[in-house]
């Protein structure tokens, strides 16, 4: 196979990330912490508005897990956590010692279902725990419904984990995700929509918590000319080089945002006229998504092909394309866990497929997609 390889979600350099990179060789900024960390929390807070405050970590996982940590969250608790997202969301659970209790999705947005989460909260305090936290999380872009669930986490005092780690640049009702939990991560792993290698950021409105987040991320130091530790901490900071990678990457964040758009628009014009063919798109005005990865749902019974025959079809043709996440509550690691819902999240697994979203695909990888899809079609 000699064809050139179109990836699901590759890296996309603006141009400018090397002259970050070069300042800090240039200055000896090359230690964990510099100028490109601070400015690089600044160009966030400045996009997501809000009055936030962020912290730049090692990796979304780590702003997860210190964002549980922040929340009270300790051995034995539980915490409700969407079983439709990637394993990230679920493992900082476990690593404190706490119980994941998984919610099915629902089918507007693929996101966690407020009536099952509300059963979820009813039946855990009947059995005599309370829910510690929810993490909710922003699938492939695509905002949860906010209202709704934000409802529900006041109704019961259980405070919003927001995993905005695929949804940077998405918006619900003209305001940024990543601002709408008590804390909120984002990631900027190797195939988000922008990236620092490998990165994260925990968000929250109050300072103290970011402050917090932070002691807690550089090995927990008390204030003391000497080596000092009265809390457990952890080795989380963002380094310098990277959040040159990362300040670089800000200042064309809106432009890939739009590309990918374009991306989800030129699925939908493929497959418009497809019977049994659905391409994942916002329920209404409400939400705008960054359309991370586009996505389609292939129903067998209306349709003359599966799921798994395109993602083969495109295989053949050096293609990349992957089913959607499995949910958690199928997990082998995770299948003592209680789950709450029915199959939405199962059926979207079973028939949905990720293409090819990157922001930086050509004209010829579309024209080849295009053919290539109508082709198998």
């Amino acid at each position: 196979m000699n064809k050139t390889k179109i990836w699901l979600s590759s890296p996309h350099m603006g141009g400018t990330e090397r002259d970050f990179v070069n300042e800090a060789f240039d200055t000896n900024w090359v230690a964990p912490l510099g100028p490109n960390v601070n400015n690089f929390e600044v160009d966030i807070q400045e996009y997501l508005k809000e009055d936030v405050h962020v912290a730049a970590l090692s990796s979304g996982t780590a702003a997860l897990h210190l964002g549980l940590i922040l929340l009270g969250v300790t051995a034995g608790d539980e915490v409700i956590c969407q079983s439709m997202t990637f394993s990230a969301s679920a493992n900082p659970i476990v690593y404190q010692g706490a119980t994941p209790v998984f919610v099915d999705s629902e089918e507007d947005t693929w996101n966690i279902c407020p009536i099952h989460l509300e059963t979820a909260i009813k039946d855990r305090i009947a059995k005599g725990k309370k829910p510690k936290a929810i993490v909710a999380v922003h699938l492939y872009g695509m905002p949860f419904k906010v209202d709704e669930i934000t409802a529900i986490s006041k109704k019961y005092d259980i405070p919003i984990l927001e995993d905005s780690a695929e949804s940077f640049g998405s918006e619900y009702k003209g305001r940024k995700c990543g601002t709408f939990g008590a804390i909120s991560i984002l990631s900027f792993n190797g195939n988000k929509i922008i990236t620092t290698s490998g990165g994260g950021a925990l968000i929250s409105k109050d300072k103290e918590i970011r402050d917090k987040a932070i002691f807690l991320a550089t090995q927990a130091r008390d204030d003391a000319p000497h080596y000092q530790h009265s809390h457990i901490g952890y080795n989380y900071r963002l380094s310098n080089i990277s959040a040159g990678i990362g300040r670089g990457q800000m200042q064309v964040l809106q432009e890939h945002v739009g590309y990918r758009q374009d991306m989800n628009a030129f699925y939908k014009k493929i497959f418009k006229d497809i019977k049994g063919a659905t391409v994942f798109v916002e329920p209404s005005s409400d939400y705008v998504s960054n359309h991370w990865l586009s996505c389609v749902v292939i129903n067998s019974n209306e349709a003359s092909f599966t799921t798994e025959e395109l993602r083969l079809a495109l295989l053949e043709e050096n293609i990349e394309s992957r089913p959607l996440w499995k949910p958690m509550h199928m997990q082998p690691v995770f299948k003592e866990s209680p789950f709450y819902g029915t199959h939405v999240a199962q059926s979207l697994f079973e028939n949905g497929l990720c293409l090819p979203s990157g922001s930086n695909l050509t004209n010829e990888d579309r024209v080849r997609l295009t053919n290539v899809i109508q082709k198998f079609l």
